[in-house]
């Protein structure tokens, strides 16, 4: 006996699963057409209350009409054919009637984007968290500022991959003075025997102003210059290192010059603002040849939380940021003279009623040894890179300080080759701007919640 065929049930399962898919295909249309429908009633609306009162009566009617056409077919639950039909109506009415607000070009659209996101960025910033550039090496080990990883000449720096790679992860810059004739190389030193800057009006990323320093080298009577960020402080340590072998070795040369009567004070038309000397390095170089060469590492980049202080005091061994306006100093001025109108990092030490000392390398706080974060105690015992606390100015030995009312003291966690409360004094409470969250930048074993 014969099988009966199949193929007829299989005929009516494909059918069935058709009208299924067909009409999951119509709902999802229809869901759609809907959405689309009220984005455009919304747009109807914000032309409506934004340009009513110019508009004709005729134009007013025919809007307010379309618009409340549509309306009522969402209402209905219409089908997508009957919505499509009319938004396609109202977008009509729009065009004629939108200026401004519709049809939008790319430009007008890009623009809008763009500002929105420009204001909350701006509010971002003013009551929650900042972004903050560690400049020097105040509160290092803690966090580290710019610093120079040196490449000596007659040394392989980083190209290709590899330097694109450590721009990424390190914001390393290379920053080198090419010799602009062959002979012996001179530097423009101070009489403090640090190298002597000029000051100078730069630009980060070609864009937002910055404050600059231009140092000078001599080649067979002719100059070469390098400018720098003014907050960079490692670059002596870079030429002493690269031409005499380290520090050390760069001030007894130098004396041995000095009493051979082989230095000479000048001035220099242009450069630095006080007398220089001209000092010979001890070694000549070629046309071409690099003078120097380094990679200029970028400074820990952390935000900074500017909310909480609004709430709650801050609190002795928290990371402190606060403005400098209104530090009323002369280390607070700039080589012109003016205030310094920035923004610094360091740990606060002393709040209002507080009494400190240091008895080097201890930072006493109302006669104990400070507590309250770690870098206090490794201060304290000189744990590691930590160095310990050491007598300045307003702490000198066997000094006592005490902290009024409304006001701070802050102290680098690098209390030897740190400019904070010691010189210039107390922080006022009202500038204080928060406190220091987490290292976003760069890629390094720093990186994660700041401390």
């Amino acid at each position: 006996m014969a099988t009966p065929p199949i193929v007829p049930e299989v005929s009516r399962l494909t059918r069935l699963v058709k009208a299924v898919l067909g009409w999951v295909g119509i709902r999802d249309a229809e869901q759609k057409m809907r959405e689309n429908g009220a984005n455009w009633i919304e747009l109807a609306d914000k032309v409506w209350h934004y340009r009513r009162d110019r508009l004709t009566a005729a134009e007013a009617g025919d809007l307010k009409a379309r618009t409340d056409h549509l309306r009522q077919r969402m209402e209905e639950r219409a089908d997508a054919a009957k919505l499509k039909l009319s938004i396609e109506e109202l977008e009509g009415v729009l065009r004629r009637t939108g200026g401004a607000v519709y049809p939008k070009s790319a430009v007008v659209e890009n623009v809008e984007f763009f500002l929105v996101a420009a204001i909350v960025i701006l509010g971002i910033r003013t009551y929650f968290v900042q972004p903050f550039k560690i400049p020097t090496n105040s509160m290092w080990p803690t966090y580290y500022g710019m610093k120079g990883e040196n490449y000596p000449p007659g040394t392989e720096a980083p190209t290709g991959l590899k330097r694109i790679a450590r721009l990424a992860a390190f914001g390393a810059q290379r920053k080198e003075v090419i010799a602009p004739r062959s002979g012996e190389v001179f530097a423009l030193f101070g009489l403090d025997r640090r190298l002597a800057g000029a000051p100078r009006q730069g630009r980060n990323w070609l864009i937002f102003p910055a404050a600059m320093t231009e140092y000078t080298f001599i080649v067979d009577g002719q100059p070469a210059t390098l400018r720098l960020p003014a907050d960079f402080h490692d670059f002596d340590r870079l030429v002493m290192e690269t031409y005499f072998g380290g520090e050390q070795a760069f001030h007894a040369q130098f004396q041995r010059l000095q009493a051979a009567g082989k230095l000479e004070e000048s001035y220099v038309r242009g450069g630095p603002t006080g007398p220089v000397i001209q000092v010979p390095l001890g070694k000549t170089v070629k046309a071409g040849d690099p003078i120097i060469r380094f990679d200029l590492l970028t400074g820990d980049q952390l935000f900074v939380d500017r909310m909480s202080y609004h709430f709650v005091q801050p609190k002795v061994g928290q990371g402190f940021v606060f403005r400098t306006e209104h530090i009323n100093s002369p280390y607070m001025r700039d080589a012109a003279g003016g205030q310094i109108e920035s923004y610094y990092i360091k740990r606060l030490v002393g709040t209002p009623g507080d009494t400190l000392e240091i008895r080097s390398p201890v930072l006493y706080r109302n006669g104990q040894p400070i507590t309250g974060s770690p870098a206090f105690a490794a201060n304290a015992i000189r744990e590691g890179k930590y160095a310990g606390y050491t007598n300045q100015h307003l702490l000198a030995a066997g000094e006592k300080l005490g902290v009024p009312p409304s006001k701070y003291f802050a102290m680098g966690d690098n209390s030897g080759n740190s400019a904070d409360s010691r010189y210039w004094g107390f922080v006022p409470a009202k500038d204080v701007a928060g406190r220091p969250l987490f290292i976003y930048y760069p890629f390094t074993r720093r990186w994660g919640p700041a401390r």
